[in-house]
Formats: C-alpha cells, structure tokens, sequence
C-alpha cells in the first residue's frame, strides 16, 4: 500500500503514529525518482514531511511535562522520542546523503548541507537503540524530579512552590525553605546517580561507535560546533574565572553587609539585602501573561502581535501545579509556525525573567518561519540563547507600571539589579557546569559517581565567590543533580555564557540606541540558520567572543550601571 501523500498529512494525523506508520513515508522519499531540476521540489516535500512529524513529536512531549502523571501522556511522549525519532534518524541520514550526492547547493543552504554532511559523517546504525534507551532515561529522570514534592506547614508543595520562601526577610524561613528544596534531590541522590551511570555508559558507548575518543569530542561534532571547540570552551572557563567570579564575590560581600551577617549562606542570596518586602509582580499566572503583552508592545510592534497569537491560540502554559515538569522551555511547532512557552510561575521575579526569555525564542521561531526549508530555520543554540538572553535586557526598559509592565519606580530599580547581579552569577554557573560536564566526559573517571560529586564540588568553587558553604557539602553537591541540562542535554550549557556575553552587547547597543538595537535583533532573528554563528552574531551588531578581554569590558559596564542604580 502507497503511503499518504505528504500534503493529506497533519500533526493530528500523525498523533497516534507508529514506527510502521512513519517509516514509508520516508522510505517514498528515499525512493522517488529524481529527475533533473526535481531536487527542489523533493527538498520542499521533505521539509513539510520534517514540520508534521517534528510537531507531532513535539506536541506529545508538551502534553507530557504539562502533566507527568498521566501514563497514556508518557506513552504517547516515548513512542516519538524513544521509539520513532532515534529510528528515524537512519532515514534522515539516507535522505541527507542522496541530497548532498547530487551536488545541490545554493547560499541559503550551506549551513543546512555542512550539517548534513556532519550527520552523515557521525552516524552509526547501532547508537538508534543507545538512543531510544536515552530517551527512556531521560523521561525516568523528569518523572522522579518533576514528582519531588515537600511538607510545608502540612501542606503539600512543588520545589518551585518554595521559591517565595527564599526571599522572606526572616532568615529561618529562608534557611528551611533551602534545606527542604536541597534534601528533596539530596534524598533520592542515589536513584539520580544510578539513572546518570546508565546515561554516562550509553553515551560512552555512542561516541566509541562513532569512531570517538570520548563523549565530549562526539558531542562537539554531533552539535555541528563549526565556529570553536573546546579549547575555546577552555578559554572562556579562564575568562570567567579571571574577570566575572571577582565581580561576582564583589556583589555577594555587597549582600553580606547590607544583611548584616557575618558569613553569607546559600539561603542569604535571595531576599532583598535593603529588608524590603520580596518582589511580588502577580499574583495568578494571567497576570504575568497579560503583563508580558503590554511589554512586548512597547519593545516591538511586531512583537507584541506575536505574542498575542500565542495568547490567543493558547500557546502559553505558564502556572505551576502538582505533576508538571520542572523549569521552563519554549518549543517551536514549525508546520503552524507557532511557538509554545512553558513554565513554572509562582509570582516571584525570576518568572518574569523566565518569560521574557522564553518570549525571546518564540520571537525568533516568528520571524525565521517565513524561511521555506525547515532546516533554514533554526541556528545553533548559541544563538538561539541571544535570542532569549537579548530579549531579557530589551524589555527591561519597559517593566515599569508606567509603562504597562509590573513594577513601581522603585521596585523596578530594584529589579534591574537584581537582574544584572544574575546576568554575572549566570556567567559564572555556566562556566561551572560546562567545565563539570567537560570533566566528566574526558577525565576517565566521569563513571565513579563519588569522583563526581567531588569534582563539582571543586569546579564549582572555581566560580561561586562569596558564599559560604560550609558543613552543607551533601546540598551543595544536591546543586548539579537538579541541573536538568546535564541528564537530557549534555553540552547544552556554554551556549547560554556564549549568548550571554552577546546579549550584554545587544544591551549596550541598546543604551545608544534603542530603536536601533531591537532593528537589527529582529534582522539577525530572520536570518534563521542561513549564516554561520559569527555571521549572525554580527547582522545582531555583537561579537563571538571567548576572550576575558571583551568580557571584561562588559562586566565593567554591568558593575557601572548597577553603580549607577543602587
């Protein structure tokens, strides 16, 4: 029997899919005859075959991390990505071959062919069933952490249902609240650690198959990381350690005095150092999803209409409740061309935070839709994460109630400290937790979950200044367990300090010229994955830096504003 024809097919139609279901419409591709001239039009054919399965996938995995508890969710979530997507990739990778064969090529193209051919290059039959038992992992760690759950004055509460508590004035509120949310992971470290030995020997295995000495050289290639490598990666860690761990010990001694303490604790970083009540921007998630719309507005026009399609559309899931998944994503579904923003809100800052940046990527899924190929589409998460990074500091004129945003005049200068403060602690837990997942993959010893714990508690004290940890190593080790990143995504880190050290560029152009700034952010943002990193980084006005010199110069500047604001 014929497949369908790619243009009968729907995400919806593809919900219920199996392996069985998938496969010839693939294997058609594979098949078609290519008659001379015909390559576009396969290409066309192909993509829209990539946009339904990729957003019925998609659309699976949102269903799931909406409500971890629902078994029929989880299946339908595992058959995509432990099941169909890793099989999938052998036909990707045929298909990617015939294409390149027969010498096609056009400018738009040449990111998308180079990745190609990398796929090609790396792909082994036997890493599909190392994948499909990853992603079975992978989910087993998002069930464990996205069920951990405290009592709180007989009240059952999510982690993130804690985050209020930190920032009480009163300091055995705070010091309860830390402990609580630490020892939930620290409880089930060994349940944790057991799912990361299985997930360490996978990936071991995938990279020894692949013709690769270690995991972290595999995953280099893997990621296409065409523009630097790990020496560079190196080279920031130094940079990090030389010119933003000082500025960030600066700004904790700065904390301790305010609070009066003698020793700054993990639970003192939170709370206002002034003794003025905690931030409070909303109260119900509507609030923050109404907020966000009168902000986007006023940064762009363009903006602004996107983000009310997603409100209108009901692309926003931004509450936090019982059974949802930890932290926060923005997924693109590229056959409506749509994005779709998860989150946790519990009314604190950090939310607000959370959506700007999430509205950063479905900006960006925005603008680089009008792209006709999907592989045209979406860059490298270096910079993916200026999208996100930027937005953070573009909105940030606009959060003030004056101007339809959250905050008084006052609370929004506190706010716009608080944010620069974290824009140096963020610089310095990306350096640490790539520099830990370097170690754990090229050191010989990543596979000894004790010789873990021990080499994050070292790395970390690399870059966490001006906190004293002292007779807490069981929490502080808890740290890198709730790091979701290093179980689902490894490597998937240094790209947030990379799009970090650009953001603050975008910001400081933005400071000459707003209007200006945001034009050529949304330039670069439709440029989708048509350029190389430094291209893009440019059309953006900024430069892929790995150098303390350039991140000192904008440390420099964040230490001066906030100077300028206290």
């Amino acid at each position: 029997m014929n497949p369908a024809p790619i243009s009968s097919l729907t995400p919806a139609t593809l919900a219920t899919a199996s392996w069985d279901d998938i496969r010839p419409l693939y294997q058609e591709l594979l098949d078609r005859p290519l008659a001379e001239g015909g390559v576009p039009a396969w290409l066309a054919d192909w993509s829209r075959l990539e946009e339904i399965v990729g957003e019925a996938a998609a659309l699976a995995m949102i269903a799931y991390t909406c409500d971890t508890t629902d078994p029929s969710k989880e299946a339908a979530h595992l058959r995509y990505s432990g099941e169909i997507l890793p099989r999938l990739e052998e036909l990707e990778v045929a298909l990617a071959r015939r294409l390149l064969e027969t010498g096609y090529s056009q400018p738009e193209l040449m990111v998308t062919l180079a990745r190609f051919k990398t796929g090609a290059e790396i792909f082994r039959e036997e890493n599909v069933p190392l994948a499909t038992q990853i992603e079975e992992l992978s989910t087993r760690y998002q069930k464990v952490t996205g069920g951990l759950t405290v009592e709180w004055d007989g009240v059952e509460k999510t982690l993130p249902e804690l985050q209020p508590y930190l920032q009480q004035q009163d300091r055995a509120v705070r010091e309860r609240a830390f402990r609580l949310s630490s020892g939930a992971y620290a409880e089930r470290r060994d349940e944790l650690a057991g799912i990361f030995d299985e997930l360490f020997d996978l990936r071991s295995r995938t990279a020894r198959n692949a013709g690769f000495a270690d995991y972290e050289s595999y995953a280099f290639k893997a990621k296409c990381r065409f523009d630097y490598t790990p020496a560079d990666c190196r080279r920031f860690h130094e940079s990090v350690e030389a010119v933003v761990a000082p500025a960030v010990a600066r700004v904790m001694d700065r904390r301790r005095q305010r609070l009066g303490v003698a020793e700054l604790r993990p639970w003192d970083v939170g709370p206002d150092p002034e003794g003025r009540p905690p931030l409070r921007p909303f109260q119900k998630p509507e609030e923050l999803e109404q907020g966000g719309q009168r902000i986007f507005d006023r940064v762009g026009a363009e903006f602004g209409r996107q983000y009310r399609i997603m409100m209108d559309e009901r692309l926003l899931d931004l509450g936090v409740r019982k059974g949802k998944a930890p932290g926060g994503y923005c997924e693109t579904l590229h056959h409506r061309g749509r994005p779709f923003i998860f989150m946790n809100a519990v009314g604190v800052f950090d939310d607000v935070s959370t959506l700007l940046h999430e509205a950063g990527h479905a900006f960006h899924a925005f603008e680089a839709h009008g792209r006709p190929l999907v592989w045209e589409r979406h860059p490298g998460l270096e910079m993916c994460e200026l999208a996100s990074m930027s937005m953070e500091l573009l909105a940030t004129p606009y959060l003030g109630k004056s101007t339809g945003g959250f905050f008084s005049e006052e609370e929004l200068v506190r706010a716009r400290v608080e944010h620069l403060e974290d824009v140096l602690v963020t610089l310095s837990h990306v350096a640490s937790v790539d520099a830990f997942q370097s170690w754990i993959y090229s050191s010989g010893a990543g596979r000894d979950g004790v010789a873990r714990d021990q080499a994050w508690l070292r790395i970390r004290g690399r870059f966490e200044r001006g906190i004293d940890w002292s007779g807490l190593e069981r929490e502080r080790i808890a740290r890198w367990y709730r790091q979701l990143h290093i179980f689902l995504y490894p490597f998937y880190y240094i790209e947030y300090g990379i799009a970090q050290v650009g953001a603050l560029q975008v910001w400081r152009n933005s400071l000459k010229d707003q209007g200006q700034a945001v034009a050529r952010y949304r330039a670069a943002l439709a440029l989708g994955n048509t350029r190389s990193l430094p291209e893009l980084y440019r059309a953006a006005g900024v430069e892929l830096s790995f150098d303390a010199g350039l991140m000192g110069e904008l440390v420099e500047l964040v230490e001066g504003e906030l100077e300028r604001l206290r």
